[in-house]
């Protein structure tokens, strides 16, 4: 990311003779590509590796379903403790532009709403859902959203909730960066 940096692996690709680059990444890694390549005119072939799945051109980016998977485990095993204990869990999966990997987890995994960033958030229509849920003497819920939701988050959508219904026993979970690692997937 720096001209020093950029010059020392310059010198150490023309010291080892490789004349081109594959690389592996998402927007932050091809972009670094056209800076070095309009520097030192190495050549890149860029392959998407983002778990974001937002990049255009590629059905599935390397990455995205190992990160739904992960969500989804997490997904599971929450709501086996939502069943237990009565309560609603708000799940924050990554996704600061994209909600991909909430939508998919948040299907595959059976949550009753799934917040993102490319929707605006109607948190009246949310809260009465879950007013409607409870009438209704449905007792678990499991909400999805994505990091970069424009209403805030999982902290945020707690605190809404809580004050609507304080009676109700709202918890949240924010995975992380747990769902940029593990065991690759076949997709």
């Amino acid at each position: 990311m720096t001209d020093e940096g950029m010059k020392k692996a310059y010198g150490q690709l023309v010291e080892n003779g490789i004349e081109a680059l594959v690389l592996i990444g998402g927007d932050g890694t091809f972009r670094g590509a056209v800076d070095f390549f309009n520097r030192y005119t190495i050549p890149a072939i860029g392959i998407p590796g983002t778990i974001d799945n937002d990049l255009g051109g590629t059905d599935f980016t390397i990455g995205f379903d190992t990160a739904v998977n992960t969500a989804m485990e997490a997904i599971d095993k929450i709501r086996d403790t939502a069943e237990a204990h009565d309560r609603l869990f708000i799940v924050e999966v990554m996704g600061r532009d994209a909600g991909y990997i909430a939508i998919n987890s948040g299907i595959a995994g059976g949550a009753e709403d799934i917040l993102i960033p490319e929707e605006a958030t109607n948190i009246e229509q949310v809260l009465n859902k879950i007013d409607n849920d409870e009438r209704r003497k449905k007792t678990v819920h499991i909400i999805v959203v994505a990091e970069g939701d424009d209403f805030g988050g999982a902290k945020e959508l707690q605190v809404a909730i809580t004050e609507r219904f304080p009676l109700l026993d709202v918890r949240s979970c924010i995975l992380g960066h747990i769902q940029r690692g593990g065991s690759p997937t076949y997709l």
